[in-house]
């Protein structure tokens, strides 16, 4: 029996993958935008609270897999050869408030450090150990929980899309991400538009829902892609590409509606170890290669979902991420060895 692939193989072995198939390519992305559209155009034509409610959610689901062939597309995997491609995803970036320069900016560095410890924060979510924790200040340590709490993940519409990508973007570097502003200046003014022409209740149902259930998705997304029981973070010295890929990325199982509305995202694994293959095979690229097909699960019932949430903290010698212990809870959380 041959030896199970790693390192520059296992990068190989993934290699007849990259092929785009560009008639699949268009189809997925203009099918998108009908299924938007056409949910835009129900939650404004029907009298319906409850239509217009569930239209937008759908749109807000359908926002996300704009958000996810766009970021196929930055990597080189979805009509990059398109001129007209790239205009069109140079629009949606701004669309979904996240102008190609930030994203480009945060997400590359992200799948090139992707498991250190020291740059977790930047594309996915802050780790520390406990033992620096420990050592944190209060505030630090106030900074480091709220990044990670579930209220900030619901809430990605703000924390992540506007408060990171349009605003902390923009104060980082300016001349840079001057498209961030611009991006929220024009979604504020369609709000406004849309209230005056729509009402309240339908401007927010057209503009807001679907960008806050769409932002939601992919904060989660980040989060449990590389915050997972079973998964890896590297200390100073300890780092690979390929077993950060494999082994500190999710395969977030999902039937075929999640699928569809994730692009596939869920192949986290392949995806990282390889990120210009089309989102539309990475199952191919799974089933294809053994090295691929026993990765680290998890999915989205409520009891894995919640198992997740709990990892606060890297726990070196255990190897693994774990909850926050009791002696960092409550009043004793509040100084640096739980002192009150």
């Amino acid at each position: 029996m041959d030896e199970p692939r790693t390192g520059k193989k296992l990068i190989l072995a993934t290699k007849p993958f990259e092929q785009e198939r560009l008639g699949r390519s268009w189809f997925d992305l203009l099918s998108t935008l009908v299924v938007y559209t056409a949910c835009l155009a129900v939650v404004v034509a029907t009298e319906s609270i409850v239509v217009s409610a569930i239209a937008a959610v759908i749109a807000g689901l359908t926002h996300f897999r704009i958000f996810s062939l766009y970021h196929d597309h930055n990597h080189g995997s979805l009509l990059a050869n398109s001129p007209l491609g790239r205009r069109i995803m140079s629009a949606l970036g701004w669309h979904i408030l996240s102008p190609r320069p930030v994203w480009k900016e945060t997400h590359d560095f992200h799948h090139w450090h992707n498991g250190k410890i020291e740059w977790c924060a930047i594309g996915s979510y802050p780790v520390m150990t406990i033992e620096q924790f420990a050592k944190a200040s209060p505030d630090k340590r106030r900074e480091y929980l709220r990044a990670r709490h579930p209220l900030t993940i619901i809430g990605g519409y703000i924390s992540v899309a506007i408060r990171g990508f349009c605003i902390a973007a923009y104060r980082r570097a300016p001349k840079r991400h001057g498209g961030g502003p611009v991006a929220l200046a024009i979604h504020v003014a369609t709000f406004v538009a849309a209230w005056w022409w729509l009402g309240l209740m339908t401007g927010v149902l057209v503009i807001i829902v679907p960008p806050f259930v769409g932002h939601m998705l992919a904060a989660y997304l980040f989060y449990v892609q590389h915050n997972f029981p079973e998964t890896k973070v590297y200390m100073r010295g300890e780092w690979d590409y390929v077993d950060a890929a494999v082994s500190g990325s999710s395969f977030l199982v999902m039937g075929p509606v999640m699928r569809w509305f994730t692009a596939n995202i869920g192949y986290h694994h392949v995806h990282h170890l390889n990120a210009t293959i089309p989102n539309y095979r990475l199952a191919e690229a799974m089933a294809a290669i053994p090295e691929l097909q026993h990765p680290n699960r998890t999915t989205m019932r409520p009891a894995d979902v919640m198992a997740c949430m709990r990892l606060k903290l890297w726990d070196p010698q255990a190897g693994c991420m774990q909850p926050l212990p009791a002696q960092f809870t409550g009043a004793a959380a509040a100084t640096p060895d739980g002192d009150a």
